[in-house]
């Protein structure tokens, strides 16, 4: 596994869970918590407090003219606490 991390996810609804000190992430589908936790601690120099994972179905959608139909991958979603007054500087938005 190259990467543990694939990159952190930015919508209204996480973006909502920042403020509760709860950072979201799409990680390897592989992954479990204990190297989520250990990839986070070390990536972003904070300690965590609990990780919740999810593997988010595949699905397909029909597209262009000729309504084709293309796959979407499953994925792992891991949405990390950490604790009070810390936090990931990739989430700050100006808010």
């Amino acid at each position: 596994m190259k990467s543990i991390i694939i990159s952190p996810i930015i919508t209204e609804r996480s973006m909502a869970l920042v403020k509760k000190n709860k950072f979201s992430f799409r990680v390897a589908i592989g992954a479990d918590k204990d190297a989520i936790r250990k990839a986070v601690k070390a990536q972003f120099s904070v300690e965590p407090i609990s990780i919740e994972t999810v593997v988010q179905k595949g699905k397909s959608q029909r597209v262009g003219v000729r309504r084709v139909q293309k796959n979407h991958a499953a994925y792992k979603k891991a949405v990390v606490t950490l604790r009070s007054g810390q936090k990931i500087d990739i989430f700050d938005l100006g808010v």
